[in-house]
C-alpha cells in the first residue's frame, strides 16, 4: 500500500505569488501531482493508493481526475475538513483505511524519484536516504557501515544521509504507537522522521535504503519548481 499525504498549505508558493497549490502546477506537460506519483508507476496495477487531501481549491475532484488519467487501479481519497499539525498527523488520520498487518509506504507530493523499488530488507520501519549537503533535510544516523539506523533528526545534520521522503512501516500499529508517543512530547509541527526514534527505542528493526540524489527531482519550493521548469533531462 502507498499513502500520499497532500494536506499541506503550499504557503511558500502562495507567498511567492502563485494562486493555486503546488500540486496543481505544471511542468513538462504534467502536473506536479502526476510527477510525484509517477515515482510509483511500476505499482499502478498492483498496489492500493491512499491520497489524503483537504477540501480546498477543488482538490478532491482534481485528485480523482489525475488518478483516472494516469491509470491507478485501486485507490481511495481521504478528504480532511481542517488543517493538520503536519505530515505525521495527516497520515495518522488515514490509517483506519489500512488493514492491521499490511506494510505501507508514505511519500510526499513534491518529489519525483526515478526507478523506485520497495525495500526488500526485513525491517519494522525504514526510510530512503541519499548522500547530500545542507541542513534542511531529515537525517538518519547509521550504525557503522550497516544499514541499521541509530537515530533520526529533523533539520539537524547528524550525518550525510538525507531523507528523500519515502518512509516504510511494517504495520499501522508500529506507526500509531510511535505517533502517539511523539505527539505527546511535541508542541510544534509533526514530522514523520522523528517518529523513528520511538520505534528504535523499542529495540525494533529500523533500516535505511540508500538511493542516489541524481535520481530525484525536487519540487517543494518555488526555486526548486522553477529549476525543474528549466531542466531538459526529465
Amino acid at each position: 500500500m502507498i499513502i500520499i499525504p497532500m494536506a499541506g498549505l503550499s504557503s511558500r508558493f502562495f507567498k511567492a505569488g502563485y494562486t493555486q497549490p503546488k500540486y496543481k502546477l505544471e511542468a513538462h506537460g504534467k502536473t506536479l501531482f502526476e510527477w510525484s506519483v509517477k515515482t510509483f508507476e511500476d505499482y499502478y496495477d498492483s498496489e492500493k493508493f491512499i491520497f489524503i487531501c483537504r477540501d480546498v481549491y477543488d482538490t478532491p475532484s482534481f485528485v480523482a481526475s489525475e488518478i483516472n488519467k494516469i491509470g491507478i487501479k485501486d485507490f481511495e481519497i481521504v478528504v480532511l475538513s481542517s488543517e493538520t499539525r503536519g505530515q505525521a498527523e495527516t497520515v495518522f488520520l488515514s490509517l483506519d483505511k489500512v488493514p492491521n498487518d499490511l506494510p505501507f509506504v508514505v511519500f510526499n507530493i513534491d518529489t519525483y524519484e526515478k526507478e523506485f523499488k520497495f525495500f526488500e530488507t526485513q525491517n519494522d520501519a525504514y526510510l530512503e536516504v541519499f548522500k547530500g549537503e545542507g541542513e534542511h533535510w531529515s537525517f538518519a544516523l547509521p550504525d557503522g557501515n550497516t544499514s541499521k539506523v541509530l537515530k533520526t533528526t529533523e533539520k539537524v545534520r547528524i550525518s550525510d544521509l538525507c531523507s528523500n521522503g519515502v518512509y516504510g512501516f511494517k504495520s499501522k500499529e508500529i506507526y500509531i504507537n510511535a505517533y502517539i508517543e511523539m505527539q505527546r512530547e511535541s508542541m510544534g509541527e509533526l514530522y514523520i522522521a522523528p517518529m523513528f526514534n520511538f520505534i528504535i527505542d523499542k529495540k525494533m528493526s529500523v533500516h535505511y535504503k540508500l538511493t542516489s540524489i541524481e535520481k530525484h527531482i525536487f519540487m517543494g519550493t518555488p526555486t526548486e519548481y522553477t529549476d525543474f521548469l528549466g531542466t531538459d533531462n526529465v
